[in-house]
């Protein structure tokens, strides 16, 4: 297999975490990408004609994306332990997958105004609209990974886009302040960050 990669891509990150659950790491090749709506690659559209990682080049040839896509397919090859087959349980981690992925998309939007836009044009008001995103999200979050995540069972994929999203925020946004008024979503994350699927994805760059 084969991955367009970018070590500072949560999206990535959420691949590499069910990657490394799962024993995979070491069947995929990593393709160094660092995709921006200024910094378009010819290769990477080529297998993903949005231009945006993680892409991933299945078993069969086939290019997948994006990463809900790329995560069930890893796990799928690992056993699909990370999402429920059925019932109230898939819903709740789809769920949480949704909504730790829409406020990466939002963090991720805010990345780009912050870093890529000249400052005179950057729209302070759009902003607030991206923060109101990630905050709305996180008090969710708060509310529903209240439990520790256990260090023997496997994490299912709702629990590692919660954690990518937050350690994203550490990496990004640390003025977003996620941990305030938060204790119990900060407790999850302490223990959650220590898996050594974590550990090994921590975003640099």
């Amino acid at each position: 297999m084969k991955l367009f990669h970018s070590p500072s891509s949560p999206f990535v990150r959420k691949c590499m975490v069910v990657a490394i659950e799962h024993g995979l790491d070491d069947r995929i090749e990593k393709i160094a990408a660092a995709p921006s709506i200024l910094n378009r690659l010819p290769e990477l559209e080529a297998a993903n004609p949005l231009g945006k990682v993680p892409a991933l080049q299945d078993e069969e040839g086939n290019w997948l994306f994006d990463s809900p896509v790329v995560c069930e397919y890893l796990d799928a090859l690992g056993g699909g332990l990370m999402l429920p087959a059925e019932g109230p349980a898939r819903w709740r981690v789809l769920g949480i997958q949704a909504l730790a992925d829409g406020a990466l998309d939002a963090a991720v939007l805010l990345r780009y105004e912050q870093a890529l836009r000249p400052e005179p044009l950057r729209w302070p008001e759009w902003q607030a609209g991206q923060r109101a995103k990630i905050v709305g999200a996180v008090d969710q979050l708060d509310r529903t990974l209240g439990d520790p995540p256990g260090e023997a069972d496997k994490p299912d994929l709702g629990m590692i886009a919660a954690g990518c999203l937050l350690g994203y925020l550490d990496f990004r946004h640390p003025d977003i302040g996620w941990r305030t008024d938060r204790a119990a979503l900060a407790a999850w994350y302490e223990q959650f960050s220590e898996r050594a699927s974590m550990r090994a994805t921590v975003p640099v760059g």
